[in-house]
């Protein structure tokens, strides 16, 4: 499945907002910030510094990170924008365990589909 290029969060500003304004949930390997976004679907956006390193690896860890988002898009609860932000030590794990800090931490944040309650996910 691809993903559709609306799903895509892509506006500076709008990240800027999801990243201040939104709620937000540490895994060792990311971070995801997520914020309301009043539409029948879910957008996300990745981030990753140069502290993530040089642009070849940056650009192969937001590669691998969409790959894993890819994989549970099917599963995510639509209203939402998010941000992936890959830290340091993303780079040098295996892609299953990317894939699992994904799922991971969008079932901590409540945002995926059948998981966690209503009340976890009002701001």
């Amino acid at each position: 499945m691809r993903l559709h290029r609306c799903v895509r969060l892509t506006d500076p500003d709008r990240f800027r907002q999801v990243r201040q304004e939104g709620r937000s949930w540490v895994h060792p390997l990311l971070v995801l910030c997520a914020l309301p976004n009043d539409q029948p679907y879910s957008r996300f956006g990745i981030s990753a510094s140069r502290w993530v390193g040089k642009a070849v690896v940056r650009n192969r860890t937001r590669r691998r990170l969409r790959e894993a988002i890819r994989e549970v898009w099917q599963d995510v609860a639509p209203g939402w924008d998010m941000v992936f932000v890959a830290r340091l030590s993303l780079q040098r794990q295996p892609f299953d365990q990317i894939s699992a800090a994904v799922r991971g931490v969008l079932q901590q944040a409540g945002l995926l589909s059948g998981m966690g309650t209503e009340e976890e996910l009002v701001f």
